[in-house]
């Protein structure tokens, strides 16, 4: 990123073991194009989803991840892959 322009890195001068790194103008300008890009892309996701359809989308993706890391964690691996081979 450095030698990119988009930030600059100088020790401190109260601590010379720490560096402090700063956004450049143009790391500000890249910064500020990818986020409008991100939001732009969220809310074409997002787009005919009312409020109600994003809670539940929300909800149940979190309850599939909890399902998966919960049931991942509890099965010893040898398990876990017996019944990935199981599933296809």
């Amino acid at each position: 990123m450095e030698s990119a322009g988009l930030v600059t890195r100088r020790r401190d001068p109260g601590n010379r073991r720490l560096h402090v790194v700063e956004l450049t103008a143009g790391g500000h300008a890249l910064f500020f194009r990818l986020r409008d890009a991100a939001a732009a892309f969220d809310e074409q996701l997002r787009t005919g989803l009312s409020e109600q359809d994003i809670v539940l989308l929300e909800t149940l993706l979190t309850r599939l991840r909890d399902n998966v890391t919960t049931h991942s964690a509890a099965m010893p691996r040898s398990a876990s892959s017996q019944a990935r081979t199981l599933r296809k």
